[in-house]
């Protein structure tokens, strides 16, 4: 199911200056500890999913996963540094070659985006290969994602070319989520702690919705004015939460001895 990125340079340091170290190792320890945490939830797919975070201070480079590595094998110092054409910049291996087409396209056409995560995690993507729409605005943790949805209808097959990730890049528009029909989901968001955490909350909100899905009855809605409400409610805090979130997680790793950050 994955095809490395035959157009890459031999991976291999590059000459570069102006990289703050702290603050893309800083990167680096989340955007790692992410793909463990994703992995305890059973968030991953083989080694094909992946995750990536633009260098700080440098818009034109992305730091991904190297194909090969299951998403509990990551580290921090496992994580390649990319630019927009091709060429790892930093790190041993090579991006698989859905991941660069994907990532270096979005974050080169919506510089708003920070952090994308694709994942296949079972229960958003359950939703993806529903006719019609995938999330129901029936639960409080939905409501999360309230107006900030989008669905990208054309299945086109694997995206190993770059017209496939300027296609989604197309149809994220100014969402936050995109179902990829047939396919799975891409979640994005200005900082690595908030991507990670709707990551988190959709495939929550997916799972109750298929739960409440099965029992075969009608699902209640929620009017629009309390879930338009409710929406902004949560909104509010939503990057402090993102960001405790994202700390307790890795407080969590440390104490069970998992070395992602070196």
């Amino acid at each position: 199911m994955a095809h490395t990125l035959t157009s890459a340079n031999p991976s291999r340091m590059h000459a570069r200056t102006g990289l703050d170290a702290d603050a893309v190792q800083q990167a680096r320890i989340e955007l790692a500890a992410c793909f463990r945490l994703a992995a305890q939830h059973g968030f991953e797919e083989g080694v094909c999913n992946h995750f990536s975070a633009v260098v700080p201070g440098h818009d034109d480079l992305f730091l991904v996963n190297p194909f090969g590595y299951a998403f509990d094998e990551i580290t921090a110092s496992h994580l390649l540094i990319c630019d927009y054409d091709g060429n790892v910049i930093a790190g041993e291996g090579k991006p698989e070659a859905t991941a660069f087409f994907i990532h270096a396209r979005l974050h080169r056409a919506q510089p708003r985006v920070r952090a994308a995560f694709h994942t296949h995690m079972p229960n958003a993507t359950a939703l993806a290969l529903l006719d019609g729409p995938p999330l129901a605005w029936v639960g409080q943790t939905a409501l999360k994602f309230y107006g900030r949805t989008v669905v990208d209808e054309q299945y086109n097959g694997l995206a190993l070319d770059e017209t496939e990730g300027d296609r989604i890049a197309a149809a994220m528009g100014t969402a936050d989520v995109v179902f990829l029909k047939n396919h799975g989901v891409m979640v994005v968001g200005p900082t690595i702690a908030e991507a990670w955490d709707d990551l988190y909350y959709l495939e929550r909100a997916a799972e109750v919705q298929l739960k409440a899905m099965s029992t075969g009855r009608a699902l209640k809605s929620i009017p629009h004015e309390i879930a338009q409400r409710t929406y902004e409610q949560m909104r509010i805090g939503d990057p402090d939460s993102a960001r405790a979130h994202l700390d307790s997680g890795m407080r969590r790793l440390r104490a069970q001895n998992i070395a992602f950050d070196r």
